[in-house]
This record gives C-alpha cells, structure tokens and sequence, in this order.
C-alpha cells in the first residue's frame, strides 16, 4: 500500500505593515542604523527594497537589443559589474515615525471598515 504525502504548506500571506515610499531604519545586518526609503515590497518572500541600502553586485552581459535583458535597467547597457538594491528581510527593519524621526512600531485601527496604519509612538496615523 502506497503512503500518501501530505500537501506541500503554504506560508500564511499576512498583509505587511510596511508599503513602498514608506522611510525605514534598518535594525539589523550589515547597513544597521541606516535610513532609507522603501522601493518595492515582496509580500509572499517578506522582503523589501531600500534605497541605497545592502548593495550588492552583479555581472551583466552586454545587451544587444532590449528584449533581452534579464535584469530591470540594464537595457542597452555595454557588460560588466553592475550594483543595485538587495532584498532586506522585513522583520530587520523599523518604519520612522513622521513626527519624530525615530522608529517606530505599526498597529492597525480599523475605522469605517477601513484598515488603518498606526505609529505606536506617536500614535499618527500613516495613511
């Protein structure tokens, strides 16, 4: 008699506190203390983007036309070593309160049916 694999699991999708253009200070790794605004967010990896911050490099191959290349900004461009953004975990950074400048928690208020971001420390509203 066969044995039956239980299904692969699925991370639970949470709905992340922190969104893009949002400014947050990192607590953790190798840019810790840094500032920085929010690029782009990746909420099924828990991951964020900052500007500036965990560079890293990449070889390029030099692209011919633009279809073909792999990597966003890169069109065009003659081959070699190129830095961009890192991917940073969500849990090593801290979003800045707009009222103070220092970092802050995010607590949800649901008002109207609506959720709404909350700084703990201030408690201003971010939306």
């Amino acid at each position: 008699m066969a044995t039956r694999k239980s299904p692969a699991k699925r991370p639970k999708r949470r709905s992340l506190k922190i969104r893009s253009n949002d400014r947050v200070k990192v607590t953790a790794g190798k840019d810790r203390g840094k500032t920085g605004k929010v690029l782009r967010v990746e909420p099924a990896k828990e991951r964020l983007y900052v500007e500036g911050l965990n560079m890293v490099k990449r070889a390029v191959r030099p692209q011919l036309n633009q279809s073909s290349s792999t990597l966003p900004g890169t069109e065009g461009q003659l081959g070699g070593v190129i830095e961009r953004e890192g991917p940073i975990h969500i849990s090593n950074v801290m979003l800045i309160d707009p009222k103070d400048d220092k970092p802050t928690r995010v607590g949800i208020e649901i008002v109207d049916g609506r959720r709404l971001r909350v700084a703990k420390r201030s408690g201003q509203r971010l939306d």
